[in-house]
């Protein structure tokens, strides 16, 4: 728990440093938050292998929660580096830092060991629901952004967010990739999963089908149509919604409600 507390309270540090830097206005390039986030996604990574060292890989709703949020995390952290990103940072590093408190509140019972053909398709729907919901977040950065632009209301946190085209071709990039990690979840499912359609995974199944099916639409119209702008932002967060309905909605029920190891 002293690891989970101070991974946490170093995702907040990040998150403020980058606050004072927008606020302060410093030259590009200074990355004084960098520090933090790093040391919180290292301590964040060795809670997890502590937990598994003692009961075997978990994926009950609170250890996936806090992985997805880890990724999130080491995304962010890649974006910001490489470019005028803080406003991502201010909202994902504290987002991950209350998954991994929830994660340190929850019981860790033994887990049965996973073959690697599931470890594998475990692993890759992570990644993807990592990267489609940073991917949500870029989507609703770039709906304010562009409202405000519209509106000529030139606010200070506009400083934290690239260019508007820079901001709209990183979601896009953001979204190719997830979609390439969700696509392979769902081969892999197939593949290795020897139970995909059973009944409580049905609902998982169809759902995870659906958004695989919007994102896809969204990057053909992209392609296709030229799709941006409000088009872009209401696909990429319905999709999302659906994403996260079959995994952590599922997850939600089966576990916190009706006490079922699924």
């Amino acid at each position: 728990m002293t690891i989970v507390l101070i991974a946490a309270l170093l995702y907040l540090l990040a998150a403020a440093a980058l606050v004072r830097g927008v606020a302060r206005e410093p030259a590009p390039g200074r990355l004084w938050w960098a520090a933090p986030a790093l040391g919180a996604i290292a301590l964040h990574v060795a809670a997890h292998v502590l937990v598994w060292r003692e009961v075997g890989a978990e994926l009950h709703f609170f250890a996936a929660l806090s992985l997805v949020g880890l990724g999130m995390a080491a995304l962010t952290v890649l974006y910001d580096v490489r470019g005028r990103m803080a406003a991502l940072g201010v909202i994902v590093f504290p987002i991950t830092a209350l998954t991994l408190l929830g994660y340190g509140q929850a019981a860790h019972p033994s887990s049965n060991t996973l073959d690697w053909r599931l470890q594998m398709h475990a692993w890759f729907a992570l990644l993807a629901y990592a990267a489609l919901a940073v991917a949500a977040l870029l989507a609703l950065l770039l709906w304010a952004q562009e409202r405000a632009l519209r509106r000529r209301e030139f606010h200070r946190w506009l400083r934290a967010l690239p260019p508007l085209t820079e901001l709209e071709s990183l979601l896009f990039r953001t979204i190719w990739v997830g979609f390439a990690l969700l696509t392979a979840t769902l081969v892999t499912g197939v593949l290795f999963v020897d139970d995909f359609f059973a009944q409580h995974l049905m609902h998982k199944t169809v759902l995870s089908v659906l958004s695989w099916l919007a994102f896809g639409a969204l990057l053909f119209g992209r392609w296709r149509h030229g799709w941006r702008g409000a088009r872009a932002v209401g696909w990429t967060l319905a999709a999302m919604a659906l994403l996260v309905l079959a995994f952590f909605g599922s997850k939600f029920v089966l576990e916190l409600v009706l006490r079922r190891t699924v």
